[in-house]
C-alpha cells in the first residue's frame, strides 16, 4: 500500500477521495490550511497537515512530500483574485511539483479541468481567464518532468451521486469551458482518483471526462495502457 499526501485535503473532493484511499489501505496524509479543519479531515481516515501552501516554500514542499509514493493536487484559490489564483493554482502547484521531483515522489495526480490547455480559448476578460492561464501552467510544467504524472480533467463538477461510470477522451478535451459536454459528479472524480492511484505506474497521461456509461476502473486502465 502507498503513502499518499492530498494538497488541498478540505476540499469537496479530497474529502471524497480520502475516505476511498484509506479503505484501500493507504496511508493518507492531507494539507489542510486551519487547525479548524482537523476534524473534519480526520474523520476520513486521513492524517490532517496543516500548512499554508500558498506561502509554503520549495524547502517547505519538500519536508512535506518526502516518503510520500503519491502526490495529488486537489487544492485551489476557489475563485479568489487573479493574483491569489496564480499563486495557488500555478506558484504553488508547480513548486509541490518540483518538490516531488527533488524528494524522489514515484506518482503525481493532479486535478485540473476539462479543455485546461495552454491554447484553452477562454477570453482574456472573463472571470476564468485566469484560472484557465493558471491550470494551463502548472499542468505544461507537470508534463515536462520524469514524474509518473496523470492528469485528470473532470467537467463541470456537480453534487450528484457518484456513478461510478465515466466517458472519458484522450487528452485535455475541448478548448473553452463552455465547450463540456456534460457534469461530472465529485463522487465519480474522487473514484477516478483512487482508480488512478491503484492502477501506479508511470502513465503520464491526461484523462478529460464526464459522467458517462464506462465503468471507471476500465476507463482508467484504457486511458493508461501503454
Amino acid at each position: 500500500m502507498a503513502n499518499i499526501v492530498i494538497i488541498g485535503g478540505h476540499g469537496k473532493v479530497a474529502l471524497l477521495a480520502a475516505p476511498l484511499l484509506a479503505e484501500a489501505g493507504h496511508e493518507v496524509t492531507s494539507v489542510i490550511r486551519k487547525q479548524e479543519q482537523a476534524q473534519e479531515v480526520a474523520a476520513t481516515g486521513a492524517t490532517p497537515l496543516v500548512e499554508d501552501i500558498e506561502t509554503l516554500d520549495a524547502d517547505g514542499f519538500a519536508r512535506v512530500l518526502r516518503g510520500a509514493d503519491v502526490v495529488v493536487w486537489s487544492a485551489g484559490a476557489g475563485g479568489g483574485s487573479p493574483e491569489r489564483t496564480k499563486a495557488v493554482d500555478a506558484d504553488a502547484a508547480i513548486r509541490s511539483i518540483d518538490a516531488a521531483v527533488a524528494v524522489g515522489v514515484p506518482q503525481y495526480v493532479m486535478v485540473s479541468y476539462y479543455g485546461a490547455r495552454p491554447d484553452h480559448g477562454v477570453p482574456e476578460g472573463e472571470g476564468f481567464f485566469a484560472y484557465a492561464e493558471a491550470k494551463a501552467t502548472a499542468d505544461e510544467h507537470l508534463r515536462g518532468t520524469e514524474l509518473g504524472w496523470t492528469i485528470l480533467g473532470p467537467s463541470t463538477l456537480s453534487s450528484d451521486e457518484p456513478t461510478g461510470r465515466i466517458d472519458a477522451v484522450a487528452g485535455p478535451g475541448p478548448q473553452g469551458d463552455s465547450s463540456e459536454p456534460g457534469p461530472a459528479s465529485r463522487g465519480n472524480v474522487a473514484r477516478v482518483i483512487a482508480a488512478v492511484v491503484a492502477a501506479g505506474g508511470p502513465a503520464r497521461t491526461t484523462i478529460a471526462f464526464t459522467d458517462g456509461g464506462t465503468p471507471i476502473d476500465e476507463a482508467v486502465a484504457a486511458a493508461t495502457a501503454g
